[in-house]
């Protein structure tokens, strides 16, 4: 067990030696979910509308055009019961992700456009829930684009277009397709 934890870490601290550049930074947007139909509740349909969302993201850049992003995000929305009287009721939803990040232009550029593609988990809680207790995790993929123009050595900003494609949640009646959360962000970064 020890051999394996020495491995890990080994490969862990040589992927941070090699970081030419990291960045720490937080965004905040919407939320835009696509196939919103969560399913039924006796009988009447269910559907999970948009919101806000904000995220913490590091960054190493280990290589020219190459970097890897881990994260957390948080997202809060509506889920709407289409029954008389109509109820609508608020949820959250917190991911966690890790994206391989492709830069068009070289570190130290000013402007540097970048693709994302990663894996992630959705934690979906509803109306009542707790993160301590009641939610319901669903894992899946997610892909997305943006930006990052350097301000200074320190700072920079960014803009992210992130689809997160998740199962659905809460196992109402009827559901059938796959989730998607296509995400609109804003933000800054500190460079180190």
């Amino acid at each position: 067990m020890r051999g394996w934890a020495f491995g890990v870490l080994l490969c862990a601290s040589a992927a941070v030696a090699s970081a030419q550049v990291g960045e720490f930074s937080v965004s905040g947007g919407g939320s835009h979910f696509g196939s919103a139909s969560l399913g039924e509740s006796a009988g009447a349909l269910v559907d999970l509308h948009d919101g806000f969302h904000m995220a913490l993201r590091f960054t190493l850049n280990t290589y020219k055009f190459f970097g890897h992003e881990f994260g957390y995000g948080y997202s809060h929305s509506n889920i709407q019961i289409h029954s008389v009287p109509v109820q609508d009721n608020s949820t959250s939803i917190h991911q966690g992700f890790y994206d391989f990040l492709v830069y068009a232009t070289p570190e130290g550029s000013r402007i540097r456009p970048f693709g994302a593609a990663g894996v992630n988990f959705s934690s979906f809680y509803p109306p009542g829930a707790s993160v301590y207790g009641g939610g319901q995790t669903k894992f899946g993929l997610n892909l997305g684009a943006g930006i990052k123009v350097k301000v200074n050595d320190r700072f920079n900003v960014r803009l992210d277009v992130r689809d997160y494609n998740t199962g659905k949640p809460f196992n109402f009646d009827n559901v059938s397709g796959r989730l998607n959360q296509i995400q609109v962000s804003v933000g800054v970064g500190l460079l180190f």
